[in-house]
């Protein structure tokens, strides 16, 4: 395996843990992103899995459905990116994506790697679960924190009703590198 499929591996075991963890009654406790619940959270997640198949011309297998099993649909979604990682020559194969050309492993690893860092985040603040992210994760996404693009912050600057970030949160100078990191992803990490 390479160390991108390894990484997508950590985190998506990471986010499984916590879509495992939720009780019952807290899928439709509001999460840090104002328009979702902690459901929304895991169908976005699974949304995203989808549309890193797309420029393969693949996309997500029949799965159970998000309202009736949220650990089973993001399960499945899984398999699909594993099987992407899994052949060599397909995940070191170029797409097309907003950022341009690139390698398919480096479109999951800059994407979906990192919005399951994310939105773990936000599902277990969700849901009353430990928030702590692996630091190492918190120093692979800090660079690409701190340069992310102001049309990124635009509601519908991709495509009408998206917001792909909200604006930075102010936080102290001094804060934990995790709260730095969250803030600038329009987090409020307190």
């Amino acid at each position: 395996m390479s160390e991108i499929s390894d990484r997508y591996r950590r985190c998506a075991d990471a986010f499984e843990r916590k879509v495992a963890n939720v009780a019952p009654d807290h899928w439709s406790d509001q999460s840090p992103c104002e328009d979702w619940k902690a459901r929304d959270v895991v169908g976005h997640i699974i949304m995203m899995h989808g549309a890193m198949l797309g420029p393969l011309d693949r996309q997500l297998s029949p799965a159970p459905s998000l309202d009736d099993d949220p650990l089973g649909a993001y399960r499945s979604a899984r398999v699909d990116i594993e099987a992407v990682l899994d052949e060599p020559e397909l995940a070191a194969s170029q797409c097309d994506t907003p950022a341009g050309r690139i390698r398919v492993e480096q479109h999951i690893d800059s994407v979906l790697t990192t919005d399951l860092v994310l939105h773990g985040w936000d599902l277990a603040r969700a849901t009353g679960q430990d928030d702590t992210i692996d630091p190492d994760e918190v120093e692979r996404i800090w660079p690409t924190a701190q340069i992310i693009p102001d049309e990124m912050r635009t509601p519908g600057a991709f495509r009408p009703g998206l917001v792909v970030f909200g604006p930075a949160v102010e936080v102290p100078d001094d804060a934990p590198l995790q709260h730095r990191m969250l803030a600038m992803f329009g987090r409020d990490p307190r």
